[in-house]
């Protein structure tokens, strides 16, 4: 009798513990897919992280370049500046001067406003456009479209109007030798 109990009892405690062992499996499969998924959204999120980066440095690096064109126009102006102060009057060199040391002490605050006022012109110039009539315009015109404003387009814009009046006192110049 006892060892016909014995081969019974191991073949419980055999099949208990293969049950056992699949449960165990089956918790250590189911950490597995949660771990795994885990890592799959971070490897994500490290992917977009690095996107962003990418992004933000790419910015930085657009901001500093146009921070270095706006100090080389900045010095350029100042230059025409000084090479036309002296052919004004007494009265209008220290009105100039006087307008120039202010233009220099800028403040945040001030720039901040400066921004302010041209975001609202460049929205108030996107909603005019949208508020156009949807009517066809006639073959050959465009409809009528605002440049958007901004500190680096409105020197630049009037870097290009001084070099184009530059350029066309030259043309003047050598045209009237011909």
């Amino acid at each position: 009798k006892g060892s016909s109990h014995l081969p019974q009892q191991l073949k419980f405690t055999t099949s208990d513990s293969c049950d056992r062992i699949k449960d165990e499996f089956q918790l250590l499969q189911a950490q597995y897919h949660s771990l795994k998924l885990e890592c799959d959204k971070l490897a994500s999120e490290k992917s977009e992280m690095q996107r962003h980066y990418v992004m933000y440095y790419e910015m930085s690096y657009g901001l500093n370049i146009e921070m270095h064109k706006q100090a080389e126009i900045v010095k350029r102006l100042n230059g025409i500046c000084a090479q036309v102060l002296p052919y004004l009057s007494q009265e209008h060199q220290q009105q100039v001067l006087g307008a120039i040391e202010r233009a220099k002490q800028v403040t945040a605050p001030e720039l901040n406003s400066i921004i302010r006022q041209q975001l609202q012109a460049h929205q108030l110039s996107q909603l005019q456009a949208l508020a156009l009539p949807l009517t066809p315009l006639p073959v050959g015109l465009q409809p009528p479209s605002l440049p958007a404003v901004s500190a680096g387009t409105g020197l630049l814009s009037l870097s290009a109007l001084g070099s184009q009046a530059h350029l066309s006192k030259e043309d003047k110049n050598g045209h009237d030798g011909d």
